[in-house]
């Protein structure tokens, strides 16, 4: 049985790495074998450019707001609201108010283009 099976906000947050390229910290959670969870943070002046990937990604906004697009619909998100962005679908969007967003996405099936590009979670980082 995996050794984090729960995990503080805080926590993650302070396991995150900063990808100065991108304006994202952000830490692989759950590197589960069907679904991976991953908490991140978008700073703020920073794009979050539209990207597709092959699979199925649910997400759910933390803190901040954001203008978001996935596929054809447009809508500013809040604490709380939630997304659906299925495998090949276009989405991305814009901080706003010059406040960072945190929000949790889980992937699924399980993506080793995931585990490659954010750093697992770890109690010891």
């Amino acid at each position: 049985m995996p050794d984090n099976l729960i995990v503080t906000r805080a926590e993650a947050e302070a396991a995150s790495v900063f990808k100065p390229s991108s304006g994202f910290h952000d830490v692989l959670v759950v590197p589960g074998e069907q679904m991976q969870l991953v908490w991140a943070r978008l700073e703020p002046d920073y794009p979050y450019p539209m990207h597709s990937h092959p699979h199925d990604q649910v997400s759910v906004l933390i803190e901040g707001r954001l203008r978001l697009t996935v596929g054809d619909e447009t809508r500013v998100i809040e604490p709380g609201d939630m997304w659906h962005a299925p495998a090949g679908v276009e989405h991305g969007g814009e901080v706003l108010d010059g406040k960072p967003v945190v929000f949790v996405d889980v992937y699924s099936p399980a993506s080793d283009r995931v585990k490659e590009r954010i750093v697992a979670f770890s109690r010891d980082s």
